[in-house]
């Protein structure tokens, strides 16, 4: 016999099945508020969370600092068309200029639609059609952002619709892109570390090498920092760490502190004309008042010295702790608090393991555990992560 909390719950399974076309695959858990780094679901179990919405709760969930500023905004304005000026929009544009050193904004709802409008501004500037993408590489599952994504399983059923014009070469090759690049090539597209592919961490210099080599073949880079921006990786953004200046840039995820919004940025000369690009919701008052507000928090808190800070905690306690050269884990890697755990073998029940403890992680490439957890995760809360990961592999 179901407890009323239980038959909530299998009402939701229920619905789910029956009105949601079934492109998720979900653990049996119905999640029904957060706080900081927790979550916790109708049944009132509770969770640190280490999946962090994919990357995007950089701030935790239900940050006040952001309810309060979307609070603010509902009273006043919700929604008005980009035909006229909004001051959150502005306001935005400029933050985001100073953080990246950019010069344009284009906003968007999401990271594939950045990358969209990243591709169509490549072609439309230099009149080219050509584009160079890493094997591994994800940048969304739209059909631009899906033509310059690597894998066969994103890719095999919409082979017919995507872009014919795209090279795929090996990651962390400077070379391999240089050899590439023909008459054709507009630009170079990037993720500073591959996020999808299980944390893949390119050599030191390989960002600056490829910036060269596009420099000197008059390509496009196209940077995209939609899972590793906003401290993630414990910088502003991942280009940082060599000092690298795209052409083009993509971000989400984090901006929004869990609310949807994108953006797609470029160095002065490179940008849309009137009517050539737009986006109904982009940069709407409301996703622009919760990016502000979570930027601020980012700032105020610290939270980029904060991702390196524990970032470096949880590598070192690993390392000592032996887990790194347990027979069945192949590799220990990441920057700031985008770690990546890969096993010799496939890592899905971990994760069921880890749900059934209370922490949520995620799987990627089937044997890399992928953590991104808020960067407002405490360290006992980390250490209680480490712990629990440490007995599940362990008993491997």
């Amino acid at each position: 016999m179901y407890s009323s909390e239980e038959q909530e719950v299998e009402a939701v399974f229920d619905k789910e099945k029956r009105y949601i076309m079934q492109t998720y695959r979900r653990p049996r858990m119905v999640i029904s508020e957060g706080k900081g780094a927790r979550l916790k679901d109708l049944l009132g179990n509770e969770y640190i969370d280490c999946v962090g919405g994919i990357a995007v709760n950089a701030v935790g969930y239900c940050h006040p600092a952001v309810v309060e500023a979307l609070k603010e905004q509902v009273d006043r304005l919700m929604h008005v068309s980009n035909l006229y000026y909004t001051e959150p929009q502005v306001e935005l544009a400029e933050k985001l200029v100073q953080l990246t050193g950019m010069d344009k904004v284009f906003f968007c709802n999401s990271g594939a639609e950045s990358v969209e409008a990243a591709l169509k501004l490549a072609a439309k500037t230099t009149g080219k059609s050509g584009f160079i993408a890493a094997e591994g590489g994800f940048h969304g599952r739209t059909i631009g952002a899906l033509s310059v994504t690597s894998g066969h399983k994103f890719r095999s059923a919409f082979e017919q619709l995507l872009l014919k014009s795209v090279k795929f070469v090996r990651y962390n090759d400077a070379e391999a892109i240089r050899t590439a690049i023909d008459d054709d090539t507009a630009a170079v597209i990037l993720e500073p570390i591959q996020g999808e592919t299980g944390v893949i961490v390119p050599s030191e210099g390989y960002l600056t090498q490829v910036r060269d080599i596009c420099t000197d073949k008059g390509v496009l880079l196209i940077l995209d920092e939609i899972q590793t921006g906003f401290g993630r990786t414990g910088r502003w953004f991942c280009k940082d760490y060599e000092a690298v200046e795209p052409d083009i840039m993509t971000i989400a995820k984090a901006l929004g502190a869990g609310f949807p919004i994108g953006a797609m940025l470029a160095k002065a000369g490179i940008e849309f004309g009137a009517g050539e690009h737009a986006s109904t919701f982009g940069g709407n008052p409301l996703a622009c008042s919760a990016a502000l507000a979570s930027i601020s928090v980012i700032e105020s808190e610290r939270l980029v010295e904060r991702s390196e800070e524990l970032g470096a905690y949880f590598m070192n306690r690993v390392h000592e702790d032996g887990l790194d050269s347990r027979p069945v884990v192949k590799e220990l890697r990441g920057r700031g608090l985008m770690i990546g755990i890969e096993l010799q073998e496939a890592c899905a029940d971990i994760v069921d393991n880890a749900l059934n403890r209370g922490v949520l992680i995620n799987c990627t490439s089937d044997r890399v555990i992928r953590l991104v957890p808020p960067l407002v995760i405490s360290k006992d809360e980390l250490s209680r992560v480490i712990a629990i990961l440490e007995e599940i592999i362990v008993d491997k």
